[in-house]
């Protein structure tokens, strides 16, 4: 047997590295649970993505990441 098929167990989680833009989490309206998390490179974007989902989602804007710290 080689030795990467006797690895048992999860592998280790870590949070994943944000790039830098913008961030909004889109989930279905009234739904408690964490939505998805949608990368947008600049405002432009950003106002697209609310008109394209903000007649049937609730949309919130996270925020913008720079060197995967809140600005």
């Amino acid at each position: 047997m080689n030795n990467s098929s006797k690895r048992i167990g999860r592998p280790p989680v870590r949070e994943a590295k944000l790039k830098d833009g913008f961030y909004v989490e889109i989930r279905n309206r009234g739904a408690k649970e964490r939505g998805i998390k949608i990368h947008c490179a600049n405002e432009k974007e950003l106002e697209l993505l609310k008109a394209r989902y903000g007649t049937t989602k609730d949309i919130v804007v996270l925020g913008e990441y720079k060197d995967n710290e809140k600005v």
